[in-house]
């Protein structure tokens, strides 16, 4: 009785080592296996980030766009609110393809882990039973005690033993393992339905967007086809504009000579003053008696001094008449102001560029080229303007064509805001960067506009270069 017992357990004890064999090489591939790569985040973070931002900018240019059709007849103003918020609706329409893409890439994704995690688990299950069915050759105590008893030696007793501890931490194992992967896939698959969900939500709002893409453009085609039908109007503000336009220039370039001759007058002056006090200490050097004691220090002064007092202008520097002489505090400034190119603030707090620097088509005129020494950035009636950067008022005007004019210089460098319907500062007063200098002028077919131009000396630069991206 006691060999057939001991054969039964040797049997088991065989079973259980090939489980073991089986099993061991199962866990070490699950826990290594390597797990699937998903979306970058963060991409599709600043993906939604940038929807909604363009979402905020189409609010604004509907707004914008309100104010320009309160007006019967259509202007250049309402044309461009309408090409700024199309441009912007096109932007949101790309961005939600984007997203969908994340999406269906999580999707896939998503759904290969769900199937993986469900053989798995197949697989786990499989091998959870085959453990249950050797438990169950050993279920008797009894014959456990025999098999352990039946060893030839006490080592073989123990080792035994340590098969028997290892096929019950196995067991418990793989039922822990189970449960985990059990609730590992309810939590992929409840992953997956809301990734189907806002993958749904995403495609009726792309649909919705397209639509509104659409009607955009019919409402575009239809301003364009009124302004076309009203040609000699048109060439008519654009003439004015263009005198307006030269006589803003030539200001501008009458106030950056003055400023140079100006700051080259202070610094001769200042060169002078220099000289003069020299040429004083170095006379009443001389004349101190007590100089004699001292007669290489007194022989050094008089050999220094000499030549100030005899040729004072020759301390002077030499006038500039191309740029700005700068003193050490407004070099400060003028540094400070190149340094933050591409972060200087909108001078407005909301509003887009409706016409850019440089020279381009005219948006509804054929074959007419118009030249823009700025940007015009289209904004809300009423909308406060502000100095960009600290500085110094160094103009207030008012030009036909172009209402009120400020210009704020900061070192070499000048800030010019145009088209103002009130203005706040009066020149020579310093300014703080947000200070408000004026409100926008509003014209009589409803558009919000204001010119801002950005000069460094005599040469003129694009203020987009310069203005931050975001306002």
């Amino acid at each position: 009785m006691r060999g057939k017992n001991s054969r039964a357990a040797a049997v088991v004890l065989a079973l259980l080592l090939l489980v073991l064999a089986q099993v061991g090489p199962t866990l070490a591939q699950r826990s290594t296996r390597p797990k699937a790569t998903t979306s970058p985040k963060k991409s599709k973070a600043q993906l939604e980030r940038e929807r909604r931002t363009n979402l905020r900018r189409i609010k604004e240019t509907s707004r914008i766009l309100e104010q320009t059709q309160k007006q019967k007849q259509a202007s250049l103003g309402q044309l461009n609110a309408l090409k700024e918020k199309l441009t912007v609706q096109k932007s949101v329409i790309s961005t939600i393809s984007s997203e969908l893409k994340y999406l269906e890439s999580d999707v896939r994704q998503t759904t290969t882990q769900v199937q993986q995690t469900q053989q798995s688990l197949a697989q786990l299950k499989a091998e959870y039973a085959r453990l249950i069915y050797a438990s169950s050759k050993t279920a008797n105590s009894y014959n456990r005690i025999m098999f352990l008893f039946a060893a030839e030696s006490f080592n073989q007793l123990m080792l035994r033993l340590r098969y028997i501890r290892q096929y019950s931490e196995v067991r418990q194992k793989q039922a822990a393992q189970i449960t985990s992967t059990q609730q590992h896939l309810s939590s992929q698959l409840t992953g997956l339905t809301e990734k189907k969900q806002e993958k749904s939500t995403l495609l009726t709002t792309q649909v919705a967007e397209s639509r509104n893409l659409l009607t955009l453009k019919t409402q575009q085609d239809q301003v364009v086809t009124k302004l076309s039908q009203q040609e000699e109007g048109l060439r008519q503000e654009l003439a004015e504009r263009q005198q307006a336009v030269s006589r803003l220039d030539n200001l501008i370039a009458e106030r950056v000579r003055d400023e140079i001759a100006r700051a080259a007058r202070v610094a001769r002056a200042a060169a002078a003053r220099a000289a003069a006090a020299r040429a004083t200490k170095a006379t009443a050097a001389r004349s101190n008696p007590a100089s004699a004691s001292r007669p290489a220090e007194s022989a050094t002064a008089r050999t220094n001094a000499a030549p100030a007092a005899e040729t004072p202008a020759e301390e002077a520097p030499a006038e500039r008449t191309d740029r700005v002489t700068l003193t050490p505090e407004t070099a400060v400034l003028s540094t400070s102001f190149a340094d933050n190119r591409g972060r200087l603030l909108w001078p407005v707090s909301r509003g887009f560029i409706s016409q850019r620097f440089g020279r381009h088509s005219h948006p509804v005129l054929k074959n007419v080229i118009v030249e823009n020494r700025g940007v015009d950035i289209q904004t809300s009636a009423g909308e406060p303007v502000r100095a960009i950067f600290d500085g110094k008022v160094l103009t207030v005007a008012s030009i036909a064509g172009m209402n009120n004019i400020v210009m704020i210089q900061h070192g070499e460098y000048f800030t010019v805001y145009a088209k103002l319907r009130t203005v706040t500062v009066t020149e020579g007063q310093m300014v703080r960067t947000r200070q408000s200098i004026g409100t926008v002028y509003t014209s009589a077919e409803g558009t919000s506009e204001v010119q801002f131009q950005v000069w460094r000396n005599s040469s003129n630069l694009n203020p987009e270069n310069w203005l931050s991206r975001n306002r």
